[in-house]
């Protein structure tokens, strides 16, 4: 026998009592519901918006990331300005065809500079193979 969704009994329905009102207990007046409410849960009206929610509960984790993310390049940049006072020596450097003295801060921060460019064409070329695997997977 076939049973509509909201008929169907639940797996062992029948193991349980029937529910009853207990003739010692005082029956509590049930609170009347908005005619609003009350028509839209027996599905004879439509639903009503939604109340505006600014930002919502993924705002805040945005705000905590990006305060983080700020303070951490601070201090990052805090320490450079310290590393570069500290080692204003010139160092030889040389790279294919050029050769000469610059200041060890000036080294380490080209260096730092093209190893995050690096990273960051590695980790958009993964991000951008990744779309696509999800585009072709929707189809």
């Amino acid at each position: 026998m076939a049973y509509p969704s909201e008929n169907r009994p639940s797996p062992g329905a029948e193991a349980l009592p029937p529910l009853t009102e207990s003739a010692d207990a005082p029956a509590e007046p049930a609170l009347p519901l908005p005619d609003e409410l009350a028509r839209t849960l027996a599905g004879l009206g439509p639903a009503g918006e939604a109340p505006a929610v600014r930002g919502g509960p993924a705002a805040g984790a945005r705000t905590r990331a990006l305060r983080l993310a700020l303070w951490s390049a601070a201090a990052m940049l805090l320490l450079f300005a310290v590393l570069a006072a500290q080692n204003t020596g010139g160092v030889r450097v040389g790279f294919l065809w050029m050769d000469g003295r610059i200041p060890l801060a000036l080294a380490l921060l080209v260096a730092a500079v093209a190893g995050a460019a690096i990273a960051t064409a590695v980790f958009t070329a993964r991000i951008v193979h990744l779309r696509g695997s999800a585009r072709r997977r929707r189809r």
